[in-house]
């Protein structure tokens, strides 16, 4: 043990007989950073109180807010340590610091009062917040000019803070301390020996603080001077020491002080500038200076109940690196601004109605931050109630019974107690106790049933609620509140607790853990429920817990044993009869009843009608008599299934060889390996073979499709482009008319052939119907749309001839030439060639006009002819005109117009051919039909 800890205990000791027993205070003097458990004091023994009062009375220490660093021993009446106290972060700078506490004890209620000083060790070194300071200092700046330094900053105080500084090397400067109203000191550097920058332009220098400690710490930092030409004269402040005071919580912006400071130096050296050099307080956060004009504002919160007064050292310097520097002592002044807080140190919630007068209820501690008039408290309760407020001691009340209480009459109190304070404008602050009044707890609870009984399924989730238990408690108010306990037993060697909880409030039941019907079928438990009352009373019952089995094993075979290692196979002879015996499985299901029922079925075999399984025994024999054409090797499958929902089953393969001596068998199951091996992979090869061919087909169907729709596509094109096409009829040259016009020379009969899509097909249709006939209409040209001529398709053997267009004829200048060129004097009508050569879209319009007149044919041409005109005599046919001209198909078309009278007469029917031969006679030109007036013959007149 040091020295310095003998000392320290020999002052704890002097304290100790020192101790001040008035008004029930204790005083006691530690050192910090003690460590924990370490004794502060014999309590007990200093207040003049029994270990046995301390214990009895619930002696404990109330702190109010503050953290808790002393603890009561109540055995040993004693205060330790609870925690490791730092006095620097308990009560930074200030001196002394002390904790105060609360000795509280109850039945009856009384408290003492102890002060427990912290004395300072040398645990801080000295610091310096700044790694480096930098000065720029003139070279004519005359000797004892001060530069102010960075005050080294030591948390401890007394003799363990910061003593004294020292400077290296010093062969330029010295060091000054200035005395400063407080405890602070201000270190200065001071100049020496004249500066010379053509010499020396930089000079380092090393400040060390040292505090007075044993053993002593320091702490040091860097001084860098540069060494500046031509400014000889440092500001000068016109006071050294300001003093300003500024009210708590003032805004922000407001004026503390202003500060001045001159310089004899003309032009840029004679600028000053003003900062603030506070490196250890927080004054940078609540104060702010002008660098030009050296007010001083607040820029922060100014809190009185946090520093009462501030110190900021402001410095002026010039261009040239010169200071000087002042102080500003700043006073705060407190405002009211903080509401009383009441802290419940003690509280009784429930009273018995037969308590005695005097009985203390509740203990409060009243702590206003304010000083002076605004931080002394008054405090009261609410009018008529058996209740009353004592002072016990400054800021201590006691809430004490003022009357006899009677629950009958008022089961509950609310007790408002309010304290203000003297501030002005006063300011207040409340808290409503609530106080129960209680009775005599004399009724244990009741369960609703003597014993219970519940099941509950195996394999359940754990947390399962399986039941409910319920009591009730006749009492009222806390007495009636029951709580459910489950009893301490054994449930086949392990605690119930493990299998079973019980949830304190509703008396639920849950499982703690998945049961296993196979390992318990049930247990029995008991369940206490018991009341609130003080003291608690009392009853149990039985519970008794059934396990449910489930279907959750599958059956086990264990005949014949399956093992990849060899192959093992059941001999049946070739002689055997229907009903041999050849092996039998053997499975077990460790679940019970039904569960465990087994059954046995043959799956696969290699010839099921030589073999079959005993449902119930699992005896595989024969069901007909073996022959020389089974095969030797017999795979058979047999699934052994349980009676459970949902079943459960496992699969065995038994090898059979029929066979008569056991080398045959031998040579046989050598290959059992590689034929699973082959038909692995069979199977591997015809799952890939099907998934290409399968590809291939949705392929091939893509590829179709697409085809389909690019046609589509391109005859819905060409249609588009030609349908609409304007027709110009066109007849070759050098045909006469006979009707005197020039125009055609012989009358031709065509026979038009065409598929019902003329665009899509190329069929041709054998026979003609009366629509067939061509006549074309004098009015002018008609384009046949694909609408018409789906029509005519349609129509083109059901409809009744119908009768001729009386408009039929060309005018004179509709006469075939190009583009509809009229006839001119120059050339003969009817009997010189057309003036120039038509184009061949002529060509193809004039065609398809033809075909066009299909749908107008009349029934005065006979069958097979062609007439262009009423003039035309039917003497003029087919055999008159050269065979070159015979066939003329439509391009782009697989229309086809033919001149074969013959083979349109033997392809009409010979009702139809005579009803031809009549048409043919001529008639008077009808008038001809609108395609409005056109109507769909009736049934009767196709038939």
């Amino acid at each position: 043990m040091s020295d310095r800890t003998m000392a320290r205990q020999v002052l704890l000791f002097i304290w100790f007989f020192s101790l001040s027993s008035a008004l029930g205070q204790v005083s006691y003097s530690i050192p910090e950073e003690m460590a924990k458990g370490s004794l502060v004091g014999n309590i007990a023994q200093d207040l003049g109180l029994d270990l046995k009062r301390l214990q009895s009375g619930k002696a404990r220490i109330y702190t109010g807010d503050s953290a808790e660093y002393i603890e009561l021993n109540k055995e040993r009446g004693v205060l330790l340590i609870k925690e490791r106290i730092d006095r620097e972060a308990l009560c930074g700078q200030k001196t002394p610091c002390a904790l105060h506490l609360q000795i509280i004890l109850e039945n009856p209620m009384e408290f003492f009062s102890v002060t427990i000083e912290i004395t300072d060790i040398n645990d801080n070194t000295p610091s310096f917040k700044k790694s480096t300071i930098i000065f720029k200092i003139s070279e004519s700046v005359i000797l004892g000019s001060k530069f102010m330094l960075e005050p080294a900053i030591d948390l401890d105080v007394g003799i363990n803070g910061l003593q004294s500084y020292t400077l290296k090397p010093t062969d330029n400067f010295d060091l000054k301390f200035k005395s400063q109203t407080g405890d602070g000191k201000n270190v200065e550097m001071v100049l020496k020996k004249p500066l010379d920058r053509e010499k020396q332009h930089d000079i380092k220098l090393v400040l060390t603080a040292i505090d007075g400690g044993d053993p002593q710490l320091s702490g040091s930092i860097e001084i860098h001077v540069t060494v500046l030409d031509a400014n000889d004269n440092a500001p000068v402040f016109l006071q050294s020491v300001y003093k300003a005071t500024v009210t708590e919580n003032a805004p922000k912006d407001t004026v503390v002080s202003q500060v001045s400071a001159t310089d004899a130096d003309e032009g840029i050296n004679s600028k000053i500038e003003y900062s603030i050099a506070n490196m250890q307080d927080d004054a940078r956060q609540l104060f702010e200076i002008d660098k030009h004009r050296g007010k001083v504002t607040v820029v922060g919160i100014i809190d009185f109940e946090k520093a009462r007064n501030y110190e900021i050292n402001v410095q002026a310097s010039d261009h040239g690196g010169l200071t000087d520097s002042c102080k500003i002592i700043v006073d705060v002044i407190d405002m009211n601004d903080n509401k009383p807080v009441i802290n419940i140190m003690s509280k009784t919630n429930v009273i018995a109605e037969n308590s005695a007068s005097e009985t203390v209820v509740t203990m409060i501690n009243v702590q206003d931050l304010d000083s002076g008039e605004n931080g002394k408290v008054q405090c009261s309760v609410n009018e008529n109630i058996p209740f009353t407020l004592k002072s016990a001691n400054a800021n201590f009340f006691s809430l004490v019974t003022d009357g006899d209480l009677d629950r009958e009459r008022e089961s509950e109190y609310n007790i408002s107690v309010t304290c203000a304070d003297e501030g002005v404008p006063s300011l207040s602050s409340s808290v409503t106790l609530s106080l129960k009044i209680s009775d005599v707890n004399d009724n244990a609870p009741v369960f609703d049933m003597s014993s219970y009984e519940a099941s509950v399924q195996e394999n359940n989730t754990p947390g399962l609620s399986i039941f409910t238990v319920r009591a009730s408690d006749i009492d009222f108010n806390q007495n009636a509140r029951v709580s459910y306990i489950l009893e301490d037993s054994l449930v086949n060697g392990v605690p119930v607790s493990s299998l079973v909880s019980v949830s304190a409030d509703s008396g639920v039941i849950h499982a703690v853990r998945s049961f296993d019907y196979e390992q318990i079928k049930d247990f029995q438990f008991r369940v206490k429920a018991q009341d609130g009352g003080s003291p608690p009373l009392s009853s149990n019952v039985s519970v008794k817990i059934m396990i449910q089995d489930q279907n959750d094993n599958a059956p086990q075979v264990l005949y014949p044993v399956q093992s990849g290692a060899s192959v093992v196979a059941e001999i049946v002879p070739r002689s055997a009869d229907v009903g041999y015996l050849v092996t039998k499985v053997v499975a077990v299901d460790v679940d019970s009843g039904q569960n465990a029922w087994l059954s046995y079925k043959l799956q696969k075999a290699t010839d099921r009608a030589l073999f079959e399984v005993g449902l119930q025994n699992g005896e595989i024999r024969t069901v007909r008599q073996v022959t020389d054409k089974d095969a030797v090797k017999q795979r058979l499958t047999v699934v052994v299934e349980d009676n459970g929902q949902p079943s459960r089953s496992a699969t065995v393969n038994v090898n059979v060889a029929v066979a008569d001596s056991f080398p045959e068998v031998l040579s046989e199951f050598t290959d059992f390996t590689h034929d699973k091996d082959y038909n692995e992979n069979l199977t591997f090869y015809l799952v890939l073979a099907l998934a290409v061919v399968s590809f291939l087909f949705i392929v091939s169907i893509i590829a179709i499709l697409s085809v389909k729709c690019y046609r589509w596509r391109r005859e819905r094109m060409f249609y588009k482009s030609g349908a609409n096409l304007p027709v110009i009829p066109y007849y070759p040259p050098l045909y006469a008319d006979v009707g005197g016009t020039g125009t055609l020379q012989h009358v031709y009969n065509y026979e038009v052939c065409r598929t019902t899509d003329s665009r899509k097909s190329d069929l041709k249709y054998g026979r003609p119907c009366s629509e067939s006939i061509i006549s074309l209409d004098s009015s002018g040209t008609q384009t046949l749309t694909h609408a018409q001529r789906g029509k005519l398709i349609s129509e083109e053997f059901c409809d009744q001839q119908k009768p001729p267009n009386a408009d039929w004829r060309f005018t004179q200048n509709q006469r075939p030439g190009p583009s509809g060129a009229a006839a001119t004097p120059e050339v003969a009508v009817g009997t010189g060639p057309w003036p120039n050569p038509p184009t061949e879209a002529e060509q193809l319009q004039a065609l398809m006009a033809a075909a066009n007149e299909v749908s107008e044919a009349t029934n005065t041409l006979g069958p097979g002819t062609m007439g262009l005109s009423t003039r035309y005599n039917p003497q003029f046919t087919l055999q008159h005109v050269p065979d070159y001209r015979q066939n003329v198909y439509i391009p782009g078309s697989t229309a086809t117009l033919t001149s074969s009278q013959q083979q349109a007469q033997q392809a009409l029917p010979p009702q139809q051919a005579a009803i031809a031969a009549a048409a043919a006679q001529p008639e008077p030109p009808k008038a001809a039909q609108t395609p409005a007036s056109k109507k769909k013959p009736t049934k009767k007149e196709k038939k």
